[in-house]
């Protein structure tokens, strides 16, 4: 399964893992759609938003990969694709100053966006404290001292940041006003989001077993998570059709053609024999959320 790394190049590459980065915008798009929807879009707000959830998920990635690194989760042993710092091209020292240039680049980039959207300088603040919390989540996942994601608190983490503040967040940002209906969209991008990091976790129950590592898999076994997953994918689906009723907008269950994809990880998944078999459905989930936002997105908007 694994691919050997053959130039330095290509480790920096595995290391920001490109395959996340459609589930790191999700959230954005979701919260920039139901902005437009109370006609308080603004491009700005979308692109800095982007641009900083990017640099957000490129942290968390090198953080990981690190982390994981020290932790001993990346062992010789792990059967997940292989990692930049394991396969010898990276040192930790290159990939703790890559972290520190990605924490700044979230931090200036963060700046940016609270300086166009807030003038009020509470809200600035709240913002702010939000956006350390943010980087501090993506630093501390699996790297320090006490790492949270090797306590299980990774799914929480995922559900906040992918779902409620992620689109509570950006449709804030873009209307500095709240819509309580947004709540079950965000809820939903949570759940689906949860779900990837789910499948990812239900990949390395094996080496997370061994390194201590106490994912929810690993707490609960591979077919009580296997179930688990097909609860997120159908909560997910239960708050878009609650928000399509509550909202008397029917035209957003346009998402639902999105139900398929996501079936199709979920039994993929379930009868996944090996770690090499699972691993396709971390990026074929990730990239069926994105979709499924797009649907909602355009039966919001037309």
């Amino acid at each position: 399964m694994k691919k050997e790394i053959k130039s330095k190049k290509e480790a920096w590459l595995h290391a920001v893992r490109l395959r996340t980065l459609p589930l790191a915008l999700a959230s954005i798009f979701a919260g920039s759609f139901l902005a437009e929807w109370q006609e308080s879009f603004r491009w700005e707000i979308l692109l800095l938003a982007s641009l900083t959830t990017i640099f957000l998920q490129i942290l968390s990635n090198l953080s990981n990969d690190y982390g994981d690194t020290v932790h001993g989760a990346d062992s010789a042993e792990r059967k997940g694709p292989v990692r930049a710092v394991q396969s010898g091209m990276i040192s930790l020292a290159e990939m703790k100053r890559a972290m520190y240039l990605f924490g700044i680049l979230s931090l200036v980039s963060g700046l940016l966006l609270l300086y166009f959207a807030v003038q009020d300088w509470k809200l600035f603040a709240l913002f702010l404290g939000l956006g350390l919390a943010a980087i501090w989540a993506a630093i501390s996942y699996t790297s320090g001292s006490n790492p949270y994601g090797y306590a299980g608190l990774g799914d929480i983490s995922v559900f906040l940041f992918f779902g409620l503040l992620g689109v509570l967040g950006t449709f804030f940002l873009h209307t500095l006003s709240f819509e309580p209906l947004i709540l079950l969209i965000g809820i939903s991008l949570g759940l689906f989001s949860t779900a990837v990091l789910n499948i990812n976790n239900i990949r390395d129950i094996e080496s997370d077993q061994k390194a201590g590592k106490k994912s929810i898999p690993v707490r609960i076994g591979r077919k009580a998570a296997v179930r688990y997953n097909w609860g997120l994918l159908a909560g997910g689906y239960f708050c878009l059709i609650g928000f399509a009723i509550f909202s008397d907008h029917l035209f957003s269950l346009l998402a639902i053609l999105a139900w398929p994809l996501m079936m199709k990880v979920g039994y993929g998944v379930q009868h996944a024999q090996s770690s090499a078999e699972t691993d396709p459905f971390l990026k074929k989930m990730a990239l069926s959320t994105l979709l499924w936002v797009i649907l909602f997105g355009v039966g919001l908007l037309f």
